[in-house]
């Protein structure tokens, strides 16, 4: 049986080809697919009372609005529903906002349909994995949601991280005080397939430092094993 069985999916896109090939594609996977070609339509299918989207694929130039501006305005009213930009803009700072917003991923055309598969599979299977830790996570004055791609600072503020720090975080989280290598990181949140370098790993981990660092009460800390990876160490109290 199919892992996307019955997943309520919304296709934004107006490119009439590339609309109706993913929508039957994706269909032959088992999602429950909804087509938008406008912004009118996605709208009207993303607050239907009888369609609920968990994944939403969304195209930035639609003929009647900016899709960044229109999966900024779905993700005011929800957060618990998977993004992915499919765009043919490779402008990189298109990309960060798009990310920022807590994209899990911005595709660029054309892509293999195959390949966005496989990153679908990906990303729902870290969604369900995350239903097997609590809704808030308490490291010390710190607080982690996973579900809401949120943490607590050390100065009560809320930070907003994107699906690939979300996802390393968790991987060091549930594998704490152990040496989490930097090829493992690779494979679990890229997946083999990808490439990315050691630096591009790195640069992820930054914005995580600068949050636990933050902390008044020294909760945790990312500690660099020199040739090898990272260790989560959790050392504030109430912690699970």
């Amino acid at each position: 049986m199919s892992s996307f069985k019955n997943i309520q999916l919304l296709i934004v896109e107006d490119e009439p080809n590339l609309a109706d090939t993913l929508s039957e594609y994706l269909e032959s996977k088992d999602f429950n697919v909804c087509l938008a070609r406008t912004a009118q339509q996605a709208r009207s299918a993303f607050n239907a009372q009888d369609f609920h989207p968990q994944v939403v694929l969304m195209d930035i130039g639609l003929p009647d609005g900016d899709g960044l501006e229109l999966a900024r305005e779905f993700r005011f009213k929800r957060k618990d529903f998977v993004l992915l930009f499919l765009s043919a803009q490779n402008d990189p700072e298109t990309k960060y906002e798009g990310l920022q917003m807590g994209a899990e991923d911005y595709i660029t055309k054309p892509f293999d349909l195959r390949e966005l598969t496989l990153r679908l599979e990906r990303i729902l299977s870290n969604r369900a994995d995350l239903d097997t830790l609590s809704e808030e996570i308490d490291l010390g004055d710190l607080k982690i949601w996973f579900k809401r791609f949120e943490l607590l600072d050390g100065d009560n503020n809320i930070v907003s991280i994107g699906q690939k720090e979300q996802a390393i975080l968790k991987l060091l989280y549930q594998n704490a005080n152990q040496v989490v290598s930097r090829d493992t990181i690779i494979d679990e949140v890229w997946g083999e397939s990808s490439f990315p370098s050691n630096r591009t790993v790195d640069n992820y981990i930054v914005k995580l430092r600068k949050w636990l660092e933050s902390s008044k009460e020294d909760a945790a800390k990312i500690s660099s094993v020199r040739g090898i990876g990272y260790k989560f160490e959790i050392k504030g109290p109430g912690n699970e």
